[in-house]
């Protein structure tokens, strides 16, 4: 079977990819979403790979590789309440939260931000381009991985200039005429509905 794309999100602060290069492997603990918890559950397998995502930090983007070495995972955190993972329905004989372990692969050459990915057509139908896309772990096509995996080997290009704006005197108005519709007397009166 062919192994699996993802995209997996942290807090660099809290766990970042030099955490992971440190301890080697980690369960992908306190995921409190369902559909995150379902991906992880039931779709994810050995040996899979991982963009390792830093977010919630500026900029955003992806830090490194891992790779999924266990599934079926009990989330441990679900059962401490000192944990701000702590899920007082959750019983030890059902457990609800479910991850996996990923190891570390490697730390990208260079982050890839976030606005690197937006920028390139090639990517455009990624979930984590999505408008409003919180999942903090979602599935990825392999061409998306290998094209951000290529960005990352590549220099960053610089980022593109906004052409300056030159102020004269009446140019903060609109340039085009008002207009009336035929018939009309006045194109600001409202319609009735």
């Amino acid at each position: 079977m062919a192994a699996g794309y993802w995209l997996m999100k942290t807090e660099p602060d809290t766990f970042g990819i030099l955490d992971l290069a440190r301890v080697g492997t980690e369960p992908w603990t306190g995921v409190r979403n369902y559909t995150a918890r379902n991906f992880m559950r039931d779709d994810m397998k050995v040996d899979d790979q991982v963009l390792f995502y830093h977010s919630s930090c500026e900029p955003p983007g992806v830090a490194g590789l891992a790779r999924v070495v266990r599934t079926g995972v009990v989330d441990e955190t679900q059962f401490e309440p000192s944990s701000p993972y702590f899920d007082p329905g959750a019983k030890r004989d059902e457990p609800r939260w479910i991850c996996v372990e990923v190891a570390y692969v490697e730390t990208l050459p260079r982050l890839v931000a976030l606005e690197e990915l937006r920028g390139n057509p090639a990517l455009a139908d990624m979930m984590v381009l999505r408008k409003g896309m919180r999942l903090s772990v979602q599935p990825v096509s392999a061409a998306h991985y290998k094209a951000i995996v290529a960005m990352a080997r590549r220099p960053a290009r610089p980022p593109a200039k906004k052409a300056a704006t030159v102020r004269t005197a009446g140019t903060a108005r609109s340039r085009r005429p008002a207009r009336r519709s035929p018939g009309r007397a006045s194109a600001t009166k409202k319609r009735g509905r």
